[in-house]
C-alpha cells in the first residue's frame, strides 16, 4: 500500500460562538465511516463466500460411493470386474485360485511378463532438441484379456476431491504398472464407466471407450449414454481429451483445443508434461508419460504428443490429465520425474495388476 506524507496543519483558531457547521461535518464523517464499514463488511463477506466456494469446490471430499470394491462386486455384469475376481460360487473361487497358482511371472527393472500372455515393457525416449528437448517414457502393454486393464479410485471411493498418490493407489490394488487417469474428481461432468460399472452419466465432451474385446475408440459423450455403452461392451471410459490420433493419423487443430469451460482447466496449449494412452492392435496398448517444466525436459505440445503416439504405432490415442499429475509407476518405483518435484495426488489411475 502506498503511503502519503502528512502535511502539518495550523492550530485551529478558537471560535467563541458555537456553530452548526462542525456538527454537520461530524455527521458527514459519521456517514462516511458507516459507509466505509459497510463496504469493508461486504468485501469480507464476498471474500469469505469465495473462500467457502473454493474449499467446497477443490478441497472438501464429496463421497458418492464409499466402498468402490463392494459397489463393483454388486453392480458388475463381468466376473473379473470385482476386486475378488467376481467368483459366484465356491467352485468358481477354487478354480480361480488354481489358475492363479499356475501363473508364472517374470519381472525386471523394465519389464513384466506372465505366462497367461500379459506383458509390460518400459522404454525411454526423447523428442526434439536443444532447449525444446523432452524426455518421455513408454509402457508397451499387451494383455491376455482386456479386463486386465483396470482402473482404481483414490481411497477406494468415488466422488469429488478424493485424491491420493499414484503409488499409494497402485500399491493398494496390487498393480505392477500404473499411470494417472483423467482426474474425474476435478469435475462433475462426463461419462465415467470403470471396470464395467457406471459411476457417472453426464455426457459433456469427447471421451474414450475401451471395450472388453480389447478395442478402443474415441466417441462423443453427448450422443449416447452410459448404459448404452455398457450394453455395447465398454469396459472403461475416460473423459478428458482431446483425441490425439485417429485412423493412425494425428488429429488436426488439437493445439488450440479447450477441453473444459470450468474454472482452472481451460488451456492445454504449449509445452507441458503429458500423459496419453494409445492402442496399436487389439489388446495391445501403449501408455506414454512426458516430463516437462524442467531444465532437462521442456514438455511437448499436443501435436507433438500426437506425433509421438503415431511414431509408436498407435492407431487411436487420447490425451489424459497432464501437468503435475503426469506420472508412470512401475514395480514399486516412479519411472518419470513429475514436474511438481514429486508425486501429485490424483483421483484415479489406470493399471495392470500383478498376477503374483
Amino acid at each position: 500500500m502506498n503511503e502519503q506524507a502528512l502535511t502539518p496543519q495550523p492550530s485551529p483558531v478558537p471560535n467563541p460562538t458555537p456553530a452548526k457547521a462542525p456538527r454537520r461535518s461530524h455527521r458527514r464523517s459519521h456517514r462516511l465511516r458507516n459507509a466505509l464499514i459497510g463496504s469493508v463488511a461486504a468485501l469480507a463477506l464476498a471474500v469469505g463466500g469465495t473462500a467457502a466456494w473454493a474449499l467446497d469446490r477443490f478441497v472438501i471430499d464429496h463421497v458418492e460411493v464409499s466402498d468402490v470394491a463392494a459397489y463393483e462386486a454388486e453392480h458388475s455384469t463381468t466376473a473379473s470386474a470385482s476386486a475378488s475376481g467376481g467368483a459366484s460360487s465356491q467352485t468358481d473361487a477354487n478354480s480361480t485360485a488354481s489358475e492363479s497358482s499356475e501363473t508364472v511371472t517374470s519381472l525386471t527393472d523394465t519389464s513384466y511378463a506372465s505366462s497367461d500372455g500379459t506383458s509390460v515393457t518400459i522404454t525411454r525416449g526423447s523428442y526434439g532438441s536443444g532447449s525444446d528437448a523432452a524426455t518421455y517414457y513408454v509402457a508397451d502393454v499387451v494383455v491376455s484379456d482386456a479386463t486386465d486393464l483396470r482402473s482404481a479410485f483414490a481411497g477406494n471411493a468415488f466422488g469429488g476431491n478424493i485424491t491420493d498418490l499414484v503409488s499409494t493407489i497402485a500399491t493398494q490394488n496390487n498393480a505392477v504398472l500404473a499411470i494417472n487417469g483423467d482426474y474425474y474428481g476435478f469435475r462433475d461432468t462426463g461419462i465415467v464407466i470403470r471396470n464395467g460399472v457406471i459411476y457417472r452419466d453426464e455426457g459433456a465432451r469427447e471421451g474414450l471407450a475401451i471395450y472388453e474385446d480389447g478395442t478402443m475408440e474415441v466417441y462423443d459423450e453427448t450422443t449416447t449414454d452410459a448404459q448404452s455403452l455398457v450394453d455395447q461392451g465398454v469396459w472403461q471410459t475416460l473423459s478428458f481429451g482431446p483425441a490425439l490420433v485417429e485412423d493412425s493419423r494425428a488429429v488436426d487443430g488439437i493445439d488450440s483445443v479447450e477441453i473444459d469451460t470450468n474454472f482452472g482447466n481451460h488451456s492445454i496449449q504449449g509445452d507441458q508434461p503429458r500423459t496419453a494412452i494409445g492402442i496399436i492392435d487389439d489388446k495391445h496398448f501403449v501408455f506414454v508419460v512426458v516430463d516437462g517444466r524442467s531444465s532437462t525436459s521442456a514438455g511437448v505440445t499436443m501435436s507433438e504428443l500426437a506425433q509421438i503416439m503415431v511414431d509408436l504405432g498407435a492407431t487411436t490415442a487420447y490425451n489424459l490429465d497432464g501437468g503435475g499429475s503426469s506420472e508412470m509407476w512401475f514395480n514399486g518405483e516412479v519411472v518419470n520425474s513429475p514436474s511438481n518435484g514429486g508425486e501429485r495426488a490424483t483421483s484415479d489411475i489406470l493399471y495392470i495388476g500383478s498376477a503374483q
